[in-house]
């Protein structure tokens, strides 16, 4: 194996510490065994036996619950004249050091923890008691547990390079103060590590125990159904029932793994107890695989150190395989990284001659944004609701439309109103026609009714502005929050200065309509031709009304005939009767019972038509004639003149009811010419006055409110937010780029 080769684990361990001290996760996926299983499984003894240390920490319940990553890192022996002390990793940590065993002896062991830099723990249980306080700072005391990593590194002569991680243990009952939902949380936290294609899965089953019911192997499988990827460990099996073996297993006939399966069997609690040390463990091991009569003749490789140089091997083996991928992730991350970075822009220096350069570019672009919105050439349009220009045309042609077309221009004028107008207008003296004067009292306040909805256009397009000032400008304009706020203060006092105008313009328009009455207009109705109008509809519904009585006649005529039909044949019958009595059965009556039915469906559509003419008459003497229409229900009222009573208890007279409706014409005429004028003048209106006025000076007006030397380095102060992220990309890219070195360096 070339040095190369061998130096592949250690070049990822610089990478994983590279990328935790800088970035603080692992972005690019490296390289590592995931170990894996349920509690009391023997997870954490098999992690000591591989270290040779007792340095876990150990109790009841989830005792693992942040990751833990452990990093085994190979030192050199040190020659000295004193003997050595040997162990059972000797004879795998290569031959350099065996061939030098008789002047070397073993050099001190120690460990470093990432939080803890600089420091060195001599004593491994000093290890263990730092361990579980970092674990209770960063996860807390309630038994929970948190994915931020523990890094361990433990240097030692006795040790193969090994980067692995130790996981919380299985569990599905919560017990004592766990969190009910701690099987979720495991779950999760373990498919996180070991879904990552670049992970090797180290699943730890206890060989006491039936192998499909090993929850390592459930949760490796859905990651790694083909078992490309997996090594199983069987615990325990000095514990199976004796007559029992796991020689099927660990040939992989049970449960076939690409990387196969290994037998350990670990320290028992007693072993412990009584501070059996690992040493005299790991020979207890060899000891039982070498004698038992089912592995024997599989001993070689079974054992802890055999799956220390196991994983050795498959984890180099993989490293290289994968090498190729993580260079590719390098280079994706950096191109992400410096992408996102060069859209935060350089950080802006105080003082700096390009500070009103700058602010001119920025204030530029948000003018050139805010008039590119309204008139629709925007590169950033809304795919989710109407803005901008096109939302001010909604206003004008929707809202603004539909508000003035609802308006009924006589529905707040009673038939009284009216005659009582008529009579003002008139004096002492009798008008000979309908007088003009009243037509001038009642129309000028109908036509106050287009004022709101004008004045409410005017406050939606200020408001549609006001939105575009607070959208413009972009992300390169965020990252100055100071310059972003002037510059809309600025924007919304030029807005606001507008709104006043532009509101009383439209104002005064609905006040020019109303101060002179143009009944010459070529579309004004006329009162002659009002006149008409009402006279053809009451000649209309006085024929109608004729109609219907002749045919009222002509059913009454038929029923009374029918009926006269009926009596006539049953007195014939009768006598017939008298007469057959004796000598036949009476005939059949089927002729008299059609009359009767006819005679039944003629009174019945006789009584239908005498309801619906009174019904019809009674709501046309009743009812108040409405605005703008030229409908029957409007003519019905002239024939119904003598039911309505007046103001002083009197009802109208023929004239006053043919005044009343005249004058309702000529309000509904003029009303719609003034309409139809002030939906096509004031969207002009607010165009000149509001909308065009702001494209023309917002240029300007920043330049002369902004545009100010002692103001420059006030506006560019940069968003602490976004300075913090523009640090945390350069951080990213620098490492990345020292970790594509680091790869690089590896053939």
């Amino acid at each position: 194996m070339s040095s190369t080769f061998e130096d592949l684990i250690p070049v990822v361990n610089k990478l994983q510490d590279l990328v935790f001290n800088t970035i603080g996760s692992d972005t690019i996926d490296l390289p590592q065994v995931i170990v894996v299983g349920s509690q009391s499984c023997g997870k954490s003894s098999v992690l000591e036996n591989l270290v040779g240390k007792d340095f876990l920490p150990r109790g009841t319940g989830i005792v693992t619950r942040r990751p833990l990553i452990l990093q085994l890192i190979n030192i050199p022996y040190t020659r000295s004249p004193s003997p050595p002390i040997p162990t059972p990793f000797d004879s795998e940590v290569g031959a350099a050091a065996n061939t030098s065993r008789a002047t070397a002896v073993r050099q001190e062991e120690w460990a470093e923890f990432l939080h803890v830099p600089g420091r060195k723990y001599y004593d491994f249980t000093e290890v263990r008691r730092e361990i579980e306080n970092d674990t209770v700072r960063i996860a807390g005391n309630n038994k929970g547990i948190n994915k931020t990593p523990i890094n361990l590194k433990i240097f030692s002569p006795h040790v193969l390079n090994l980067t692995l991680v130790d996981l919380p243990g299985l569990t599905k009952i919560p017990i004592g103060d766990q969190p009910t939902d701690i099987e979720k949380q495991t779950r999760g936290l373990i498919a996180e590590y070991i879904m990552k294609p670049n992970s090797i899965i180290l699943a730890v089953s206890p060989a006491n125990v039936d192998l499909v019911n090993s929850e390592s192997l459930k949760l490796a499988r859905q990651v790694d159904p083909q078992g490309r990827r997996t090594i199983g460990v069987l615990t325990k099996l000095d514990l199976m029932d004796h007559g029992t073996n796991a020689i099927d297993i660990l040939s992989g006939r049970v449960y076939p793994l690409k990387l196969g399966f290994i037998g350990v069997v670990n320290r028992s609690q007693q072993d412990i107890q009584v501070n059996k040390s690992l040493q005299e463990s790991l020979q207890a091991e060899q000891d039982f695989f070498r004698s038992h009569p089912a592995y024997r003749n599989i001993s070689y490789r079974c054992g802890t150190q055999y799956l220390a140089k196991s994983l050795n091997n498959t984890l180099m083996t993989h490293i290289r395989e994968k090498l190729p991928d993580i260079k590719a992730r390098l280079n994706t991350l950096m191109g992400q990284t410096q992408q996102e970075l060069a859209s935060y822009g350089e950080p802006q220096v105080t003082g700096s001659g390009h500070n009103g350069v700058l602010i001119l570019q920025l204030m530029t672009k948000f003018a050139t944004s805010f008039i590119a919105s309204i008139d629709g050439t925007s590169s950033e349009v809304s795919l989710k609701e109407l803005c901008g220009g096109a939302r001010i045309y909604y206003i004008y042609s929707d809202v603004f439309g539909t508000q003035l077309s609802q308006i009924d221009p006589t529905a707040n004028l009673s038939v009284l109103d009216i005659r009582t107008a008529i009579r003002n207008s008139t004096g002492p003296r009798p008008s000979l026609f309908v007088p003009e004067l009243a037509f001038d009292l009642l129309v000028k306040p109908q036509i106050r009714l287009l004022d709101p909805p004008s004045q409410r256009c005017v406050e939606l397009v200020y408001e549609e502005l006001m939105k575009i000032c607070h959208t413009c400008g972009g992300h390169e304009l965020s990252r100055y929050p100071r310059l972003q706020s002037k510059i809309i203060e600025v924007v919304s006092d030029l807005l606001r200065e507008r709104l006043g105008p532009t509101s009383k313009y439209v104002e005064s328009l609905i006040a020019i309509q109303r101060a002179y009455i143009n009944t010459k207009h070529p579309n004004f109705l006329g009162a002659a031709a009002a006149m008409s109008s009402i006279l053809a509809g009451r000649q209309e519904k006085e024929k109608k009304a004729r109609d219907a009585q002749r045919k009222l006649e002509r059913l009454e005529v038929k029923k009374a005939v029918l009926n006269g039909e009926n009596a006539d044949g049953s007195s014939e019958q009768g006598s017939t009767h008298s007469q057959q009595s004796q000598s036949q059965p009476p005939p059949p009556v089927r002729q008299h019972q059609h009359s009767n039915r006819q005679s039944d469906d003629l009174t019945r559509e006789f009584e239908q038509m005498s309801m619906s003419n009174s019904t019809q008459a009674a709501k046309s003497s009743n009812s108040s004639i409405s605005g703008s229409g030229f409908s029957a229900t409007n003519n019905g009222l002239l024939g119904t003149m003598g039911s309505i009573n007046g103001e002083e208890g009197g009802v109208l007279s023929e004239r006053e009811q043919l005044e009343t409706e005249l004058i309702r014409r000529l309000i509904s005429s003029y009303f719609s010419i003034v309409r139809e004028t002030i939906q096509d003048q004031v969207p002009k209106a607010v165009m000149h006055l509001l909308v065009n006025y702001s494209k023309e000076s917002i240029q300007n007006r920043l330049v002369s409110e902004l545009y100010k030397e002692v103001m420059f380095d006030e506006l560019l102060q940069e968003d602490s937010a976004i300075a913090q992220e523009r640090q945390k990309c350069e951080k990213m890219l620098r490492t990345y780029t020292e970790a594509a070195r680091i790869i690089n360096e590896v053939v």
